[in-house]
């Protein structure tokens, strides 16, 4: 699975063909350009809802693990912030190492609906929200968290394309960056932190 992913990394960002460029843009284009007018509040929501959970999301575990003197759950709290955190240093240092141009700028035809001023390789609103999504469902392995965490994640890395500032290519890189800095601090408190 590991491979599978280096792969979609090397084949959409470093392979210079036209192809998976080609392949990238259309399916924007389909997604944003043919889109139902009528979701572009919801998605506008869903998007917006992304840094809300990813802070509240950690606050209110170890703020409930303090209050009711949870160690177990202040450390849970402890670890979905490390999850976020760790998920936006490498999105943030990729963005500027690749200097990718959102798809709008380089597509004119793109329709921009919400604001975006960072480069556009990886989607960091993604990222967050597979960080939030990864990071609960480690620490609470429960499917009424898992689900909704995940659709929750889902949508919001579909609602960047949806509104037009980020290439599928960013979207999927986002979600692995977000779920790989979550599973990866949750080995290493594992390890560490017993």
């Amino acid at each position: 699975m590991k491979k599978i992913g280096i792969f979609i990394v090397i084949f959409f960002v470093f392979g210079n063909t036209n192809y998976s460029q080609n392949l990238d843009i259309d399916l924007l284009r389909k997604i944003n350009l043919d889109r139902n007018p009528a979701l572009d509040p919801t998605f506008k929501l869903i998007t917006n809802s992304v840094s809300p959970v990813g802070l509240a999301a950690p606050v209110i575990a170890f703020s409930t693990g303090y209050f009711t003197n949870d160690s177990a759950l202040k450390m849970k709290g402890i670890y979905l912030a490390e999850s976020v955190l760790v998920s936006g240093f490498v999105t943030i240092s990729m963005k500027y190492a690749i200097q990718r141009d959102r798809p709008f700028v380089t597509y004119p035809d793109i329709q921009k609906l919400t604001g975006a001023g960072s480069p556009s390789f990886p989607s960091g609103h993604t990222s967050e929200a597979f960080a939030t999504a990864t990071s609960l469902s480690l620490a609470f392995p429960k499917w009424y968290v898992i689900a909704p965490s995940f659709l929750w994640a889902s949508a919001a890395g579909y609602s960047r394309m949806h509104l037009g500032v980020h290439y599928p290519s960013d979207v999927l890189v986002g979600a692995l960056v977000g779920a790989g800095s979550a599973w990866l601090c949750h080995e290493l408190n594992k390890r560490y932190f017993k």
